[in-house]
């Protein structure tokens, strides 16, 4: 796996799981939204952290800067 991910990129995945994770913390999600939008947000977590996309390989899609 080599990186995909460029550094905004990843910055706005953290940035929308932290925002789903406060919104749940605050009660202003529950049942399966909730549940969906935390799965969507540990996939974000998970990408973010470890800079590679799994969906962009077919879709050939790179944000990497290669300096």
């Amino acid at each position: 796996m080599k990186k995909n991910m460029g550094t905004l990129d990843r910055f706005i995945r953290m940035l929308l799981a932290i925002v789903v994770i406060v919104l749940y913390l605050a009660g202003s999600i529950s049942g399966i939204a909730a549940v969906i939008l935390g799965i969507v947000a540990l996939a974000f977590i998970i990408t973010g952290l470890i800079g590679f996309c799994p969906l962009y390989v077919p879709l050939k899609i790179s944000t990497y800067k290669r300096f």
